[in-house]
Formats: C-alpha cells, sequence, structure tokens
C-alpha cells in the first residue's frame, strides 16, 4: 500500500510524558527497514509513528482522553481547532483552573468528544512542563506553567495530521496492549513503549492513566514479546535501564541494547539530562535501516 503523505514531516500534536523524540535516531538505526503493518499499542504521544508515517498500522493506548484526542483530529480537526481558538483567546491561570475541574464537578462527560481533545491539547501547552498526570480518583492535576508566550494552537500541524489518520489505514484503538496487538502476523512489526521500570528501587511504578502498569504487567509484556517472537513478528521494546528490565529480559535469545537519552521531564532541573536506557529487539538487523 502506497502511503498518502501530508505537506510536511510529521510530528506529534502534543508534549507526552516518556516521549520518544530524543531518542528517534537510536529507534531508526535498529528498526527493521521493510514495514508490513505497524503496531504501537502504547503509543502515547506518537513520536517514533509519526516519525514513520507507515501507510498501514494499528496504534493504542490505555489512556482514553488521548485515544479520543487522536480520533477527534482525524474526524473533527476543524472543530478541535476553532475551540483551541478560543482556549488560546482566553489564556489564564485562572482560565487554566476552570478547563482543569471540570473532571472534578462531574462535567466533562457534557462536552463534545472535540472539546475533550481541544482540554487536553490546551492543558497540556500551558501547564507545568506539558505534564499529563492525574490523581488516584483520574482527575488531571498538574499545576499551571510559566511560559510567557505558549503556542496553543499549530493550525497546520493538527490540520497534516488529520490528512495522514485520513487517507492511510490506520486504526486507533482504546485498548490493553495484548488485545490491540491480537492481528499481528508473520513479518509486521511492533514497538512496545511501556510506562518505565523504576531505575531506584524505592521508586513507584509510574501511572499517568489512573489504572497504572505494574510489575505483573511489565511481566506480561515480557511474555507477550516472546511469544510474538516465535510468530515471525519483529519486535522491538524500550525500557529503562534499571537491573529489573535486564533481568526480564537476558537469556531468552534477545538483543539488548544501552543508549543514551535526555532526561527532559523532572520536577527537579539538576536531574534532567542524559541517561541510559535500552532498546531490546527480537531480530539484529535484518536490514539496516535508512
Amino acid at each position: 500500500m502506497t502511503i498518502i503523505k501530508p505537506s510536511e514531516k510529521l510530528r506529534p500534536f502534543t508534549k507526552w510524558t516518556g516521549g520518544k523524540r530524543q531518542l528517534l535516531a537510536e529507534l531508526n538505526k535498529y528498526r527493521p527497514n521493510k514495514l508490513n503493518t505497524y503496531y504501537e499499542p502504547f503509543v502515547g504521544g506518537g513520536a517514533f509513528f509519526f516519525d514513520l508515517m507507515p501507510s498501514r498500522a494499528v496504534i493504542s493506548d490505555s489512556n482514553l482522553e488521548l485515544v479520543n484526542t487522536y480520533i477527534q483530529i482525524r474526524n473533527n480537526v476543524k472543530e478541535v481547532i476553532e475551540i483551541l481558538q478560543e482556549h488560546s483567546y482566553k489564556n489564564s491561570k485562572d482560565y487554566y483552573l476552570e478547563i482543569r475541574r471540570v473532571d472534578r464537578t462531574g462535567e466533562l462527560g457534557k462536552y463534545s468528544d472535540a472539546w475533550r481533545a481541544a482540554r487536553i491539547l490546551y492543558m497540556l501547552r500551558v501547564n507545568f512542563n506539558g505534564l499529563y498526570r492525574v490523581n488516584s480518583k483520574n482527575q488531571f492535576n498538574v499545576p499551571y506553567g510559566r511560559y510567557k508566550n505558549p503556542k496553543i494552537l499549530d493550525k497546520e500541524l493538527l490540520n497534516n495530521i488529520s490528512f495522514y489518520l485520513k487517507n492511510n489505514d490506520i486504526t486507533i484503538l482504546h485498548e490493553d496492549f495484548e488485545k490491540a496487538i491480537e492481528t499481528v502476523v508473520e513479518g509486521d512489526f511492533v514497538y512496545f513503549d511501556p510506562p518505565y521500570i523504576p531505575l531506584s528501587e524505592t521508586s513507584a511504578f509510574t501511572a499517568y492513566t489512573g489504572s497504572g502498569f505494574n510489575f505483573e504487567d511489565q511481566i506480561r509484556l515480557r511474555d507477550k514479546f516472546c511469544e510474538i517472537s516465535e510468530q515471525g513478528v519483529f519486535a522491538m521494546l524500550s525500557n529503562s535501564s534499571a537491573p529489573l528490565t535486564f533481568k526480564l529480559y537476558e537469556k531468552r535469545n534477545l538483543h539488548i541494547k544501552l543508549v543514551d537519552a535526555a532526561r527532559a521531564i523532572n520536577s527537579n532541573s539538576s536531574k534532567r539530562g542524559k541517561i541510559h536506557e535500552v532498546i531490546i529487539t527480537n531480530f539484529e538487523n535484518i536490514e539496516v535501516a535508512v
């Protein structure tokens, strides 16, 4: 299938915690050159997905608001843009807190899906560090940021993403990662980018969806990675360089590469910078990607 391309190279429509823009060179270095159907069951901001722009893909995420945003950009981009224009015009700390509070008052369900998408896009443009974070009640709780002139609306980018999603065979799901890759077959390529295993044993597993992704889920993911490897599926996975990551994946006939990555999101500026992450594949550079 021939890809129908937008007018420019795509990039994520929003910041997303754990985004892979800083790791794209390494991901492209180790991926297979030939792509059949591309799967990304933890799509997040979609940095790798948008960089590849596959003609046929299945993307999914456990975050319902994020999945809705992908769908609304595809189906109702004009309405999303109009609502974002209003948010941009009214932007202030008080206005942000007013928009944020609707998931505390039970009002969120009263708004359209396009409004909900624009709400997330707006908040991630103006809040602290572009962070998506919810509390135990799945309520957005990130404070307002200190940007002087945030770019709340990128009309051209949203229109280009909408064009791409509409004109190629892209399936958007809100499913558990195992369900999201049920249709994978030999020769397909799956990229897993789960919430990372904490570097410190005293750290809690990251929870961006309200439900979390715990150690048992990491084991379930490891087992699924090995299962599809036996089916002739090309699989790649990113994770932290924590000792537990190596313990889970070593001695399984897999290839583990240690790579440098930039830690951009941390409340303590002294803890931002270069860190090590791992890229795990079930193949060894069948063809060097170009």
